[in-house]
């Protein structure tokens, strides 16, 4: 009988000790969506002995397109039991673990314990930056993609190399969604096939590393772009975390920039309602004191106002991604 990995233990990058490697491996996956989806079954058919999946969603049919794991049948069903379903008809060997929840800083630590490669597949810039605080602290390497439209990039940080923050210590003033601006299901595939490969690369050790490297793809033009990031500095100021909403103390001062047309009411009953831009342009006299917590739905407004209110002197900061 031919053996299942037979293929991949001809290479000399592999053979009969990497594929043990892999056997003994642990990978936490954060996100079940279209990156996961590619990610998950390739680590699967590989031989990883153990996947943490994380992920809170359920599939809907708009997922579909871009997450073939997934069938008419799993609609309703959460991602994370549906990925096991499929998974383990794919390779019994494998340990499958779902994880229906959020990733936040309250779960992140215990999450990545374990964990030999964590790779973020959320495509969210509050877990990003969460997951690479999380690893830069415990020496864990990080994969981490993100795809818009036709064009993504995918990066292998923290673990003894430069963190996320040190390449991009801020993140963009605004981004748009798939939702918003759409996605192919190609393009996903690409990107999350390549954040498998670069786990492989790394529970495999290959030499020269993988780690501190950054791939870029439009595959609309078919520009392939990339470079080391292994001499870039981590950022000097203290970086501002992400909490979760749980994680909000009584002497917080909570400041939700969202619109109230957005957001009628906000989840958090003392919050005061400023927007962002109103917070860039005066000077607050908020209490210097307490923690100043700052929310919006993804993070990048929140990150905003935390950045002018630090310039007003304000170095008590917290950030809150609300989520979809």
């Amino acid at each position: 009988m031919i053996d299942r990995y037979a293929r991949q233990e001809i290479l000399p990058e592999v053979g009969a000790e990497g594929q043990a490697r892999l056997a003994a491996a642990t990978v936490l996956v954060v996100g079940a969506g279209g990156l996961g989806c590619a990610v998950i079954q390739y680590l699967t058919a590989a031989g990883v002995g153990r996947l943490m999946i994380v992920d809170p969603d359920r599939v809907e049919e708009s997922n579909l397109h871009r997450q073939p794991l997934y069938r008419m049948n799993d609609i309703g069903q959460p991602k994370v039991h549906a990925a096991r379903a499929a998974l383990e008809h794919l390779n019994p060997n494998t340990r499958i673990e779902p994880v229906c929840e959020r990733c936040s800083s309250v779960n992140a630590a215990r999450l990545t314990e374990c964990a030999n490669v964590v790779i973020d597949a959320a495509d969210s810039f509050a877990v990003t930056y969460l997951l690479s605080d999380t690893c830069q602290r415990v020496a864990k390497p990080l994969v981490s993609a993100s795809v818009l439209g036709l064009a993504g990039y995918v990066g292998t940080f923290c673990g003894g190399a430069p963190s996320y923050r040190a390449v991009f210590p801020d993140p963009p003033r605004s981004a748009g969604s798939c939702a918003e601006s759409g996605v192919l299901g190609t393009a996903v595939g690409v990107m999350g096939t390549l954040e498998a490969h670069l786990a492989l690369a790394l529970l495999l050790d290959w030499r020269p590393t993988v780690l501190a490297r950054m791939l870029s793809l439009d595959l609309r033009t078919l520009h392939v772009g990339g470079f080391s990031f292994a001499r870039a500095t981590e950022p000097a100021e203290p970086a501002i975390p992400f909490i979760a909403p749980a994680e909000v103390e009584a002497g917080d001062v909570v400041i939700d920039v969202r619109s109230l047309a957005e957001t009628p009411v906000s989840p958090f009953p003392s919050a005061l309602r400023i927007e962002v831009d109103a917070l860039e342009r005066a000077q607050l006299q908020l209490p210097v004191g307490p923690r100043v917590v700052l929310c919006c739905r993804s993070g990048l407004r929140a990150w905003r106002a935390a950045r002018a209110l630090r310039g007003q002197g304000h170095d008590r900061l917290a950030l809150i991604a609300m989520g979809e």
